[in-house]
């Protein structure tokens, strides 16, 4: 089993929060998609013919491209690995982008899943942002990929905002979840170097929810989800049984994936390698045949580390057996020394074989892994 990650790095417009390599400039469109075909040629070994069970288009903006564009990325996909029989093959879509025909195309060259990228229901949150959308441009957006054939659609969301109080995101997840979605990402605003929300708190100009406040969204979030039926699989995402992300999931259980594009990363278990961010430079070196990226060899205990930091954030834990097997007893044996403070502190739960973080220890759930990882 094995993923697929293609980044499509153009927006329209930057949003205040994001630090995903993006650019405005969409020029260089074509040629980056005639790029991308030919890494996907160069590297087709990369996976060593492990079959591929996801697709996946993010970004920057995938919507902005053409579905002929889409069609030929994924003919590309398949070509150079090994497509499984139904491979889940999701393209990120922003609302504006959405156009009577444009999802019923998008479904003829395979893809299956959407994941639109809602952040809000509150038009002034969405301009504080600097989303291109606004709340009717959202509606008519899930009209058209429900009325056009899409039945497997995940919808992002953004909490944790300046300003944004409980109520806004109750709003915000009962008007999602009005609609048949079958996934929802919901993440708490970070605020991240070189972004514009980063340059505003340098500034002292924007301030951010403090933890009473993130831990009441928190709790709204998992209880909203819950009377909806929806799983609360990892931190930040929940689906209906059935609908979990297999790409996503993939990342979590250290399934190897190839990325490919501008910034995009690869894993393939024993290494970690990732292309340059200028799309640029990235299209020159693949003119010439060349991947232009840098690669990390990873130890045991990076891999180790790495499980725990993933794992720990899914409803399915550190699974201590694998940890024997994969590792050795000496770190079996100290995540279970050092899980007894959290389990008697009601923040984690030992189930046979797996830990696992409760309801209250998901609320502080990166300090509980920075205290696990290893360095022995």
């Amino acid at each position: 089993m094995a993923g697929v990650y293609i980044h499509i790095p153009f927006c329209k417009s930057l949003c205040g929060y994001c630090d995903f390599y993006s650019i405005t400039d969409n020029s260089l469109k074509a040629a980056l998609v005639q790029a991308l075909m030919r890494e996907a040629s160069l590297r087709s070994s990369y996976l060593e013919g492990e079959q591929v069970e996801t697709i996946y288009l993010g970004g920057g903006t995938p919507s902005l491209l053409e579905p002929d564009e889409t069609a030929a990325l994924l003919e590309a996909v398949r070509n150079n690995f090994s497509p499984g029989k139904n491979p889940e093959i999701t393209v990120e879509v922003n609302p504006d982008d959405v156009r009577d025909g444009y999802i019923g195309a998008l479904r003829k060259t395979g893809v299956n899943r959407i994941s639109l990228g809602l952040q809000s229901w509150n038009d002034k949150l969405l301009r504080y942002m600097g989303r291109r959308h606004d709340a009717a441009q959202s509606a008519r957006a899930l009209d058209i990929v429900f009325g056009e054939g899409i039945e497997n659609v995940s919808a992002d969301l953004i909490y944790g905002l300046p300003g944004m109080t409980i109520a806004d995101l109750r709003s915000d997840l009962e008007k999602t979840l009005a609609y048949p979605v079958k996934h929802l990402s919901a993440y708490h605003l970070t605020i991240e170097d070189g972004t514009r929300f980063g340059k505003l708190k340098k500034e002292g100009k924007l301030k951010e929810a403090d933890e009473e406040t993130s831990a009441s969204m928190f709790g709204v979030l998992g209880a909203v989800c819950q009377e909806h039926g929806f799983i609360h699989y990892e931190i930040s995402n929940f689906a209906l049984e059935g609908y979990i992300s297999r790409h996503n999931s993939s990342y979590w259980k250290q399934v190897p994936y190839i990325g490919l594009g501008p910034s995009a990363h690869s894993f393939d278990r024993r290494s970690r390698q990732w292309n340059v961010s200028d799309v640029k430079k990235y299209i020159r070196a693949i003119e010439k045949g060349e991947i232009p990226s840098e690669r990390e060899e990873l130890d045991r205990l990076t891999v180790f580390n790495e499980y725990v930091m993933t794992s720990l954030r899914t409803m399915w834990g550190i699974d201590l057996l694998h940890v024997e097997e994969m590792y050795d007893k000496e770190l079996h044996d100290y995540l279970v020394n050092l899980s007894d403070r959290y389990i008697r502190y009601g923040l984690m739960k030992r189930e046979k074989n797996t830990l696992i973080l409760t309801d209250q220890g998901k609320m502080i759930s990166d300090n509980i892994i920075a205290e696990l990882l290893a360095d022995l």
